[in-house]
């Protein structure tokens, strides 16, 4: 009976240990270094372990079948392997390195971003407008970047040897069609946004998304604030006007507005212009803006609002007429801008939009009249899966809408009208891939059809950046880049191509602690550049895509906020070469937008003891090319070099009430824009010239700023 029992005991253990199975291997990294401390088991189960220093693990299991091993880590994606149990044996597992947005890549190159939320910002919205000689407009802020040239004369954009009709401005992914101020010729404009009511934006320099095209040279995108914080009133009296805006909030629905008049009598009246000006009426506007917001559980939609009229009646001089040139202008510009935005489960995102805008220009030079009206509209929608934090797609498509008309009316009855409509219609893909921390890709494509010129363009996208350390990286961006001619050549001939522009954009970026410094290297090849074979372009004209140029340069950028207490400071310069040849030119040249070296020094320092932040900017730039009709070259001499070192001051009289200062070009340095030669020669053969200069060499700004709001802390610093 014993002996019995006894192989009873012994036929159970062996059929025990048959069933146990042994399930071993190894976990590497990528670089097939071990890994060790990785949780090794059966999904389901208690059996499992951890790797040893060797990366080795082993453990016994009396499961059978098809089971699911898991293997995880912590700073890895999970691992799965999937199979019959019989097969987990000396396996070897390769982990991935999970994706740390806080610590990981992040795609740069030709990218400055300005927003509280953004980890690779540069600025932040207080810097876009705390800018001595800035004055609050968003623009000449963003021209203290490298990459721009500061086109004292305009005041638009002027990026990497691109002139400012390259650059297009969208408002939360909707394209703004007028978004300057109209002005006179040499007297700079301003854009015609308040910067309070924006949470962030992007300048994309170049190699910017796919979703997003008819600009050769550049984007900026303005995205409107989600949610406001409080309800405030902001009241501003101004040497040149006044404003007050408003933001009301119910439960989950908010509205933010504001109003400014401006009017430039009073300082004429007190500070003439002297440098070849008369105002018969100083520039004048009203202006306002809007943004409606309601927030649900799953979606934000928001619907901004702007409108624009002004007017001015000036007159110049000019070295082809014994009298000033009387030159009028009345602007009044609508634009309304809407987006919805859903998140649906599993991590899709729907994007919907549109706006439309009316723009209508009367101006009357000399005694002839023009006409101009436009109207655009852009509807987009676009959706996002986020399949996982390594890869997210876009797909999106748009259209676009733009009917131009523009009359000609001459004192004896001569009229010719110049007009247009294009249906632009567009579709974009892209996709975000994340390889590992330190390696990223964005790869996208976008195609149009312009109806106008019956034409279909294809624009693919790149863009790489490498983690080359903890705090530096490496970007590479590639794309084409395709734009209609401007309305003012389209109106006459629609028998052209889309303008071309390839861009190659390599970036280096170093973060540490408040530091921030930047390099890159550009290079654009233009081809389809539009010509004509008048001074300007007219209905007699004879156009072609002939046109062709390129630009390259270097540009640096360096910040740094934390070396001195309560200093804060950038510097950028630009090194740009680019020539073209398009438009009248007789040949490749330099353009007389384009400067070779261009230099910001921006500083801002706040003073305790005084409660108040001083500020001081300088812009250098060297000379412009001018054509001289007394030398046979084209285009071949320059300007004296742009200076100007601007100051502002702003004074905290109590926590929401501030008193501001500031003056352009303090030190009065008497740049010249460009030259006015007449079109004949005098008595000796020679060509007179008179020089082109600002209408006044400084300007200066006194503002007082209150804020009422429910903390009874939050001022108008960050809008000055």
């Amino acid at each position: 009976m014993n002996n019995q029992i006894t192989l009873f005991i012994f036929l159970l253990i062996v059929s025990v240990s048959s069933a146990q199975i042994t399930i071993s291997g190894k976990v590497t990294d990528n670089a097939n270094q071990p890994i060790s401390g990785a949780n090794v088991y059966l999904e389901g189960t208690y059996d499992g372990s951890s790797t040893n220093e060797s990366g080795g693990f082993s453990f016994e299991t009396s499961e059978t079948g098809t089971q699911t091993l898991v293997i995880s880590m912590l700073s890895y994606e999970p691992h799965y392997e999937m199979g019959d149990v019989s097969y987990f044996k000396n396996i070897t597992i390769q982990l991935v390195e999970a994706i740390n947005s806080l610590t990981g890549v992040t795609l740069t190159a030709g990218t400055f971003e300005a927003g509280d939320n953004s980890k690779v910002s540069v600025l932040k919205p207080l810097d876009i407008v705390t800018t001595a000689g800035a004055a609050g407009d968003f623009v000449a802020a963003l021209q203290t970047l490298p990459g721009t040239t500061t086109v004292n004369e305009d005041g638009r954009l002027f990026v990497r040897g691109g002139d400012a009709s390259e650059t297009q401005v969208f408002i939360d992914g909707l394209r703004v069609f007028q978004p300057f101020n109209a002005t006179a010729n040499n007297i700079p404009t301003r854009g015609r946004f308040s910067p309070f009511l924006f949470k962030g934006i992007t300048f994309s320099t170049g190699g910017y998304s796919a979703e997003y095209g008819q600009a050769l040279s550049s984007v900026l995108l303005l995205n409107t604030t989600d949610v406001p914080d409080q309800e405030k009133t902001d009241i501003s009296i101004m040497s040149v006007g006044g404003g007050v805006g408003h933001t009301e909030i119910w439960g989950n629905e908010s509205l933010s507005f504001n109003t400014s008049y401006v009017n430039l009598a009073p300082y004429e009246a007190l500070i003439p212009s002297s440098q070849g000006v008369r105002w018969n009426s100083p520039y004048e506007s009203i202006s306002g803006e809007a943004v409606f917001r309601s927030k649900g559980e799953k979606g934000i939609f928001k619907l901004y609002t702007g409108f624009n009229h002004a007017n001015l009646d000036i007159e110049q001089e000019n070295i082809n007429f014994e009298d000033f040139v009387r030159f009028q202008l009345t602007n009044n510009n609508l634009y309304f801008n809407s987006s919805y935005k859903h998140f649906f489960a599993k991590d899709w995102t729907l994007t919907s939009g549109a706006s439309i805008s009316w723009d209508t220009n009367d101006i009357g030079i000399v005694e002839n009249r023009i006409d101009a009206k436009e109207t655009g509209s852009h509807l987009k929608v676009k959706l996002k899966k986020s399949f996982s934090n390594r890869f997210s797609l876009s797909l999106g498509t748009e259209l676009f809408n733009l009917d131009y008309k523009e009359t000609f009316i001459a004192p004896d009855g001569f009229e010719f009208d110049s007009n247009y409509n294009d249906q632009l219609f567009a579709g974009f893909a892209e996709s975000d891939i994340f390889f590992s921390n330190k390696f990223a890709m964005k790869l996208g494509a976008r195609i149009e059809n312009t109806s106008v010129l019956n034409e279909f363009s294809f624009s693919p996208r790149l863009s790489l950046a490498y983690q080359s350390s903890e705090k530096g990286q490496f970007s590479f961006a590639y794309g084409d880049f395709y734009q209609n001619p401007q309305s003012t050549i389209l109106g006459y001939d629609q028998s052209l191509n889309a303008e071309k522009t390839s861009h190659y954009i390599l970036n280096y970026q170093y973060l540490d602690n408040g530091k921030t410094f930047r390099a890159e290297v550009y290079y654009k090849d233009y081809n389809d550049l539009v010509k004509f074979n008048t001074e300007l372009p007219q209905f007699d004209s004879q156009y072609s895509n002939s046109g062709s140029g390129y630009a390259s340069g270097l540009d640096l950028f360096w910040r740094d906020n934390k070396s001195i207490e309560n200093l804060d400071y950038w510097i950028s310069y630009s090194y740009l070469d680019t020539e073209r040849d398009f438009r009248n030119f007789r040949e490749r040249a330099t353009p007389n937008f384009a400067s070779k070296h261009n230099l910001s020094v921006v500083t801002k320092y706040w003073v305790n003891k005084l409660r108040s932040q001083v500020g001081l900017s300088y812009n250098y730039g060297s000379g412009r090319p001018y054509d001289n009709p007394n030398t046979v070259e084209f285009l071949a001499e320059k300007t004296k070099s742009f200076n100007n070192l601007s100051l502002n001051w702003a004074y905290l009289i109590d926590q929401q009430k501030i008193l501001y200062f500031s003056v352009n070009n303090v030190l009065g340095f008497n740049n010249i824009n460009n030259y006015q030669y007449a079109n004949t020669p005098n008595v000796a053969g020679v060509f007179d010239r008179q020089a082109i200069r600002p209408a006044a060499d400084s300007f200066f700004f006194v503002g007082f700023f209150w804020t009422i709001s429910t903390d009874k802390k939050s001022n108008q610093l960050d809008n000055l």
